[in-house]
């Protein structure tokens, strides 16, 4: 399969043939995707329809390599994590998919990165290698191709005077930050922004107590004066991303799915607007696997789109146990 053709899919048909084909290349290609669809008894002999085809437990990154083949990946991600704790690993094979993945996600959400100058607030993410997230905001400051865009890291206060410099010149801005960060921002002074996203990328990573979605956008709008403040939800595990511009409610891009499974029964289908865990569908994942269960839990909704609730109280998912390797 030539790969890019997954960003040319554009009906709920193209999008089936490209997962089942998919599904057979990870099922011949991933000996421990294979594996766990073996004792589900899912072959490609088997499944036909896209529901029908297994999501392999999210904990698999963290004790195996989850790669197709004998390649050597270009570049290991890796999950941020407490201390003592173990992180899960994403060997990618080809760069530029992730590259062409996150770029056409983006243009497909908020149009060309051309037009916004990116701030960048991801301390926690610049204090450690390895993660993908600060991979993608490397680049897409890159192709803002605007000297003004960058990272920051403690220097808050220089972040606010290049806000609000660029905010009252008018120019298109895109403030990208890490939920702790932003707070501390907001905290040092209350700005008025008025031609700013705001994108949070979610996670206290353990600075400060965690709070809902609706606490945390509450206050990042009160102190930074916009109407909304969008959010990214993506993955170490995955070469997508999902973003939602203000109301609770994400979507996704047209390689991407999502679905959610009925927490007491791993292999069962929530129906729409009912609470379950979170499974993916990312095509982009090709060399991987692009079918994941995680451990968030959400509804989806009939036009696509998706809310996240939470996490699974354990640490683990139900069914991860029928596989030890």
């Amino acid at each position: 399969m030539k790969t890019n053709a997954i960003f040319n899919i554009d009906t709920p048909e193209a999008f089936e043939a490209q997962a089942i084909q998919t599904f057979t290349y990870q099922y011949k290609n991933n000996k421990v995707y294979r594996h766990f669809c073996d004792l589900l008894h899912r072959t490609p002999q088997t499944v036909k329809h896209l529901k029908e085809i297994p999501f392999l437990p999210i904990q698999f990154f963290k004790s195996h390599e989850v790669i197709c083949g004998n390649h050597t990946p270009e570049i290991v991600f890796t999950s941020s994590g407490t201390t003592g704790s173990i992180t899960s690993k994403h060997g990618v094979i080809d760069l530029q998919i992730y590259r062409e993945s996150y770029r056409n996600g983006f243009t497909h959400h908020y149009g060309d990165i051309q037009d916004y100058v990116v701030l960048a607030l991801l301390p926690s993410y610049l204090e450690r290698n390895g993660s993908s997230l600060i991979y993608m905001v490397e680049d897409l400051i890159k192709q803002s191709n605007q000297p003004e865009s960058g990272f920051y890291l403690n220097n808050l206060t220089e972040l606010i005077q290049q806000l609000k410099l660029l905010d009252n010149q008018g120019r298109k801005i895109l403030l990208i930050g890490v939920s702790f960060a932003l707070l501390d921002l907001v905290e040092l002074q209350t700005l008025e922004l008025k031609n700013t996203i705001v994108m949070e990328t979610g996670g206290m990573k353990g600075r400060r107590k965690e709070l809902i979605r609706e606490e945390l956008h509450s206050l990042l709008i009160a102190g930074l004066g916009v109407s909304f403040i969008h959010s990214e939800y993506g993955m170490t595990e995955l070469l997508s991303q999902a973003y939602s511009k203000g109301n609770g409610l994400f979507e996704t891009v047209p390689w991407m799915k999502i679905f959610t499974r009925d927490p007491e029964d791993p292999l069962s289908f929530q129906s729409y607007g009912k609470t379950g865990g979170i499974n993916i569908i990312d095509l982009a994942n090709y060399h991987s696997c692009s079918f994941i269960a995680t451990q968030d839990l959400g509804k989806v909704y009939p036009d696509g789109s998706f809310e996240v609730i939470g996490r699974f109280d354990n640490s683990d998912i139900r069914g991860c146990n029928l596989m030890v390797l």
